[in-house]
Parts: structure tokens; C-alpha cells; sequence
């Protein structure tokens, strides 16, 4: 037993604290922090746009007249259809990989490419998350917003937009959680972020196991940390309704 645990302290100094090598675990950690946060913001903003342009074409297109601002709806709404179906229906590293080697090729900022790309992606995901709140608030607020004398810009941002987002919250908070846990592909465009980090390990002392062990119990306990805070989210939200 004495024995064991000896070789387990051994492994553990060659791994982590012989060279500092624990730093590449914290340096790639605030990486994978900074991309999963960038990348959320951006796809928050892209998701809240191309849902608006989706169900506003959703709702209005039939009782539109023909005219200039019914085409650019409906190209806008084209647009974000194919936008949608290119991101969703292919592979996150794929579009990591073309943004980074061939859209910007000459870039030396991996940490802000993967910020975008993951962003793009996740917008992608987020947009039909906000969409489908949007859709699920009853026709009747549309109805009081214009009984107001809101416009429908107006009715969207002051009634329609808040009841939706009220909805889709925790539902948002776990896309975050998932995002968190795709970033570990960061490593395929030379990002030094968490996974990267244990690998880097794993190739200077040849161990794999503590090192992969270790990346992965970070990571768990990030998600552990943010599925508390989803729940207290959730929570807070379910008592404001009463």
C-alpha cells in the first residue's frame, strides 16, 4: 500500500510539479475561459438577431404586401436558413479548422479565432433556442403590445423579447455548459487551452493518465459549478412567477 502511494506522489511531482508543468493546466484553463465567455457573448448576439429576422418573417410574411421591405425580409430570412443549416449540419472542429487555416490564415490570434468560430456556431444553436421562445408567447401580447400603440419593433423589444428570454434563460445557460465542454477541441488550431494544456503534459513525461485525469476533473468541476448555478437560476425564476 506504501508502495502505491508512493508511486502515485512520484507520478504526481513529475506531472505537475516538477518544471511548473501545473501552469500549463492553469494557462490553458484561462483560455478555455476566455473562448467559452467571448464565444457566448457573440453567439448571444448573432442567435437574438437571426431569431428575430426568422420569426418576424414567421409571423408577418403572409400579411405582408408585396414590396421592398417584404424581399429584404425574405432574403434576410433566406440568409439565416442557410446560415443555420451550413453550421448545425456540419461539425464543430470542421468550421474551427476553415475559419482558422483558410478564412484567416494569416492570423496569429488562435485564442480570438476560436472565439469567433465557436461563437458563429453556437448562434447558430442559440438562434433557434430564442426563436422558439419568441414563438411560444401567446398571439394575444402581440395584440396588447399594439393596443398600446406600440409598433411592432416596439412590441418585440419592450413585451415579446423579455417574456422570451424569461423563458429560454436556463435553456441558454446550458447551451453555455455544453459550449464549455466543446472548446477542448481548441487544441486542433494550436490553442493553448485546457485539453492542450494535459496533452502537453502527457508529451513531456509520458504519462498520460494524471494528466488527462486531471483536465478532466477541471472540467467536471466546472460544469458542476455553472449546473448549480443553472439550477439556482431556474429556481429564482420559477418563484418570480408565482
Amino acid at each position: 500500500m506504501s508502495g502505491s502511494f508512493e508511486s502515485l506522489k512520484e507520478k504526481f511531482i513529475l506531472n505537475f510539479v516538477a518544471d511548473n508543468r501545473w501552469r500549463y493546466l492553469l494557462q490553458g484553463l484561462g483560455n478555455t475561459l476566455k473562448i467559452t465567455f467571448g464565444a457566448v457573448v457573440l453567439g448571444i448576439a448573432i442567435g437574438v438577431i437571426v431569431a428575430i429576422i426568422r420569426s418576424t418573417w414567421d409571423k408577418t410574411s403572409e400579411d405582408m404586401h408585396p414590396g421592398a421591405g417584404r424581399f429584404i425580409l425574405g432574403a434576410a430570412n433566406a440568409v439565416c436558413k442557410v446560415y443555420l443549416t451550413v453550421i448545425r449540419g456540419t461539425p464543430v472542429v470542421i468550421q474551427l479548422m476553415i475559419i482558422y487555416y483558410v478564412i484567416f490564415a494569416s492570423s496569429n490570434n488562435g485564442v480570438a479565432v476560436a472565439m469567433l468560430a465557436f461563437g458563429i456556431n453556437s448562434g447558430a444553436y442559440v438562434a433557434e433556442i430564442v426563436r422558439g421562445g419568441i414563438m411560444s408567447v401567446d398571439a394575444g401580447q402581440f395584440e396588447a403590445g399594439r393596443s398600446l400603440g406600440f409598433g411592432y419593433v416596439q412590441t418585440m423589444r419592450y413585451i415579446i423579447i423579455p417574456q422570451a428570454f424569461k423563458t429560454v434563460l436556463p435553456t441558454l445557460a446550458n447551451e453555455f455548459i455544453v459550449l464549455l465542454k466543446e472548446t477542448a477541441v481548441s487544441g486542433y488550431i494550436s490553442v493553448m487551452d485546457l485539453t492542450k494544456g494535459g496533452d502537453i503534459i502527457r508529451g513531456r513525461t509520458f504519462s498520460a493518465f494524471m494528466p488527462l485525469f486531471a483536465v478532466a476533473i477541471v472540467y467536471l468541476i466546472l460544469v458542476m459549478f455553472f449546473s448549480w448555478l443553472v439550477g439556482k437560476l431556474e429556481r429564482r425564476l420559477r418563484s418570480s412567477d408565482h
